[in-house]
C-alpha cells in the first residue's frame, strides 16, 4: 500500500473518532458548553490537559527548534524547562483555588474577585489576544501536517483542518472537546514514542530513547558516546556545538521564566480543572496531568538530538562512520533515485525545505557558511554557499521517520499524532475564547438577561468567528509554531498570571491595582513583541530587524513576558496601596478560597 493511501487511512480514521465522540457527547447546556456538566473523572481529565496543553508547538515544533537551534540544543532547552515548571506552578498555586471559586471563567472570576466589570473585561481582552496569538501555532501545525501527508500545499491543509475543528468543537462545547482530547492523547502519545524507539535503537541500541540520549553510538561500534558523536559531526560542519552553553544566560533565564508563569497563566489550560466535580480532584487531575505530559517531554530532546544527527549523517554519509568532510556530499542522482531519500522531494514540495545546487557539482553541501573557518575550506574546494538553503524547524518531527527510513505506518501514525496534539489544543483554545465573548463579554456585560439558549448560540457563534480569525492569521503566522507559541505564553505571563496570583494570594490588592497592573503588563509586552514580529503579526511592519543585536538589553521578544509580569507586580501593588482596600466581602471571599471549608483552628500536640 502506498504512503498517501495510509497517511488518509489514519488520519482518517482518527477523524471518524473525534467526530463520532463529539457528537455523542454534544453540550445540551451551558453548563456542559463551558464546564462538560463538571463531571469529569479526575484520570481523563488529566488525559485531556495532557493533549489540552501538548499542542503543535510540543508535539511538532519543540523538538525541532531544540534539533536546529543556531545556539545549540541546550540554550533551547528553555522549553522544556519553562513549560513543565509552569505547569507545576499551574497545578500548585491556581488550579485548586480556582476550581474551589466554582465558576466557568478565568475572566469571571477577576471580576468577582476584584469587584469590578471593567476587570472583568480588561481579562477579556487578555484572553482573547493570548489564545489568539497561541491558536495561529496550532493552525500553522495543522496547515504544515495536512500539507505534507495529504499532499496539498500548507494553505489547503489550513483550511481543512480549520473544517475539522470546526466540525466537532463548535457542536461539542467543553463536554465534547474533553472526551475528544482523552482519544487525541492516546493517539498523540503512541505516535511520537513509537519512531522514537525504533530510531533510538538504531542509533543507540537502546529501546528506551531517554537512555539512548545518554548512551553510545551504535553505528561508529558503541565506543563513542551519543551526544558527543553529535557534537563531533555538527562541529566539523561549522555549526555551534549541540551541546554548547548559552551565549545569553540572562535572556535563557527570564525566556524560561515567561514560559512558566505563562503556562501557569494559560486560561484554555486552566479551564480544564473547572471540569472536575470537587477541590480534590482538581489537585489529583493535575498529578496525572503531570505524568501523562511527562511521557512525551522526556523523550522530547531524544527527539530532537537524533533527528539533528540522522539530517547530518543523511546529507553527509561519510559521517556515519568517521568525519564528514572526509567522503562526498550527497549527491542530486542519490536525492532523485534513492528511495531512502524521497522525503526530500516530498517535503520541497510543501515549500519547507529547499535544496540547490549553486556550484553545479552535482551535490548538495550542508554547512555553516557563515563560520569564518568554513568560509575558507568552501572557497578551497569550490563551494558557494550552504546548499540546504531551507529548513523549517517544524518538519524535523514529522519527517524523522522518513529520513530515518523506518515503514510506512509509522509515518502515517506520525501524521496522526500531529493532527490530534494541534488540534486538540486549538480546541481548548476556541473553547476559551467562545466561552470569554459569550459568557463573559455578552452575559456578563452587554446583555445580561440573555437566555441560555441564546447564550449557547451565542457561544457557538463566538467559536466559529474565531476560527476564522485563527484560520486568517495561521495563513501568515509571525514565527514556526513554538514561536508563536512562545509569543503567546509572554502575554499570559505578563497578564493572567500575575492578577491570578495577586487574586488567590493577596487581600490588599483592589480593583484599581489589579486594572493597572493587566493594563501595563500587556501594553509593554505586546507593544516590545510587535516592534520585532511585525504590528499586530501583520508581515512587514516590524520597526526593527528580529536579531539579537536590536533586542534591548538582549532580553528577545520571546522573553519580555517576565519582565512584563514583573511590571504588573510593581504597578498592581503600588496603585493599591495608595488607593482604597477591597471591601469586606472581597477578603472573606479571598479567605473562603484560601482555607478548606470547615476547616477549624490549629491545635496543638
Amino acid at each position: 500500500m502506498d504512503q498517501f493511501t495510509l497517511n488518509l487511512i489514519f488520519v482518517g480514521l482518527t477523524f471518524a473518532i473525534y467526530i463520532g465522540i463529539a457528537i455523542w457527547a454534544r453540550a445540551g447546556s451551558t453548563a456542559e458548553f463551558y464546564a462538560a456538566g463538571r463531571g469529569v473523572h479526575p484520570v481523563l481529565n488529566g488525559m485531556a490537559t495532557g493533549a489540552d496543553w501538548m499542542s503543535a508547538a510540543s508535539f511538532i515544533s519543540m523538538a525541532g527548534i531544540i534539533a536546529l537551534a543556531p545556539a545549540g540544543g541546550y540554550t533551547q532547552s528553555a522549553f522544556l524547562m519553562g513549560w513543565t515548571g509552569g505547569y507545576v506552578l499551574l497545578a500548585l498555586l491556581l488550579a485548586p483555588y480556582l476550581r474551589k471559586f466554582g465558576k466557568f471563567t478565568v475572566p469571571e472570576f477577576i471580576g468577582d474577585r476584584f469587584y469590578s466589570g471593567g476587570a472583568r473585561l480588561l481579562a477579556v481582552i487578555c484572553l482573547i489576544v493570548i489564545s489568539i496569538t497561541y491558536v495561529i501555532g496550532q493552525m500553522r501545525g495543522v496547515g504544515v501536517t495536512f500539507g505534507r501527508f495529504l499532499e496539498v500545499s500548507t494553505d489547503t491543509g489550513l483550511y481543512i483542518g480549520a473544517a475539522i475543528v470546526f466540525a466537532y468543537a463548535v457542536f461539542g462545547g467543553m463536554k465534547g472537546i474533553t472526551y475528544t482530547q482523552v482519544a487525541q492523547y492516546v493517539v498523540l502519545i503512541i505516535a511520537y514514542t513509537i519512531p522514537a524507539i525504533f530510531i533510538s535503537l538504531a542509533l543507540t541500541d537502546s529501546f528506551l530513547p531517554q537512555l539512548g540520549l545518554i548512551g553510545s553510538y551504535a553505528p561508529g561500534g558503541g565506543d563513542q558516546a551519543f551526544l558527543a558523536k553529535l557534537d563531533e559531526v555538527v562541529t566539523e560542519l561549522g555549526f555551534t556545538a549541540y551541546t554548547a552553553d548559552t551565549p545569553n544566560m540572562l535572556n535563557m533565564f527570564l525566556f524560561t521564566m515567561s514560559l512558566m508563569i505563562g503556562t501557569a497563566g494559560l486560561p484554555h489550560v486552566i479551564i480544564r480543572f473547572f471540569t472536575v466535580p470537587k477541590v480534590a480532584d482538581a489537585r489529583t487531575s493535575a498529578g496525572w496531568a503531570l505524568v501523562f505530559i511527562a511521557l512525551l517531554y522526556t523523550v522530547a530532546p531524544a527527539v530532537g538530538s537524533m533527528a539533528r544527527l540522522n539530517l547530518t549523517t543523511t546529507m553527509w554519509p561519510n559521517a556515519v562512520a568517521g568525519n564528514a568532510l572526509d567522503g562526498d556530499a550527497v549527491s542530486l542522482e542519490a536525492i532523485q533515485s534513492d528511495p531512502r531519500l524521497n522525503w526530500v522531494k516530498t517535503w520541497e514540495q510543501t515549500g519547507l525545505l529547499h535544496m540547490e545546487d549553486l556550484n553545479g557539482d552535482g551535490r548538495i553541501q550542508y554547512y555553516n557558511d557563515k563560520n569564518p573557518e568554513m568560509q575558507a575550506l568552501a572557497a578551497e574546494r569550490g563551494w558557494q554557499g550552504n546548499e540546504v538553503t531551507k529548513i523549517d524547524n517544524d518538519i524535523m518531527v514529522l519527517a524523522n521517520p522518513e529520513i530515518a527510513a523506518l515503514p510506512s505506518w509509522v509515518i502515517a501514525l506520525v501524521a496522526a499524532g500531529a493532527v490530534a496534539a494541534a488540534l486538540s489544543t486549538a480546541a481548548g483554545l476556541l473553547l476559551a475564547i467562545s466561552s470569554a465573548i459569550s459568557h463573559d463579554l455578552i452575559k456578563g456585560a452587554i446583555n445580561p438577561k440573555i437566555s441560555e439558549k441564546g447564550e449557547l448560540l451565542a457561544a457557538r457563534i463566538s467559536m466559529t468567528g474565531a476560527i476564522l480569525i485563527a484560520t486568517w492569521l495561521g495563513l501568515n503566522p509571525p514565527g514556526f509554531a513554538a514561536q508563536v507559541v512562545a509569543l503567546a505564553f509572554g502575554l499570559a505571563a505578563a497578564t493572567i498570571f500575575p492578577v491570578l496570583m495577586m487574586g488567590i494570594f493577596s487581600k490588599r490588592v483592589n480593583k484599581e491595582g489589579a486594572i493597572a497592573g493587566m493594563l501595563v503588563g500587556l501594553v509593554f509586552t505586546a507593544i516590545y513583541i510587535f516592534l520585532y514580529k511585525g504590528w499586530f503579526f501583520i508581515p512587514g511592519t516590524a520597526t526593527f530587524a528580529d536579531v539579537p543585536e536590536n533586542y534591548l538589553f538582549g532580553i528577545s521578544p520571546l522573553s519580555i513576558g517576565a519582565v512584563g509580569a514583573i511590571l504588573n507586580f510593581a504597578v498592581a501593588f503600588g496603585v493599591s496601596s495608595v488607593t482604597r482596600t477591597p471591601p469586606r466581602e472581597v477578603v472573606e471571599l479571598v479567605e473562603s478560597i484560601r482555607v478548606p471549608r470547615g476547616a477549624g483552628a490549629a491545635t496543638g500536640h
